[in-house]
């Protein structure tokens, strides 16, 4: 059976406990497509990151 060898501080439970309050990503609404993405991602739909095409845009 795995024994923890010392005690966890209050301070070390705090930082893995930190995640647990991190709130759901946000997105944002691109200016050219009008698509919802994440801010500093790529825009999937369009393959466009910051002005600049990155990918092949999507075929749907």
């Amino acid at each position: 059976m795995a024994v923890p060898k010392r005690k966890v501080s209050r301070m070390k439970r705090g930082f893995r406990r930190s995640a647990d309050a991190l709130k759901q990503p946000a997105y944002v609404e691109d200016k050219d497509s009008g698509e919802l993405r994440r801010p500093h991602h790529i825009d999937l739909k369009t393959g466009m990151y910051r002005g600049r095409q990155i990918l092949e845009p999507k075929e749907n």
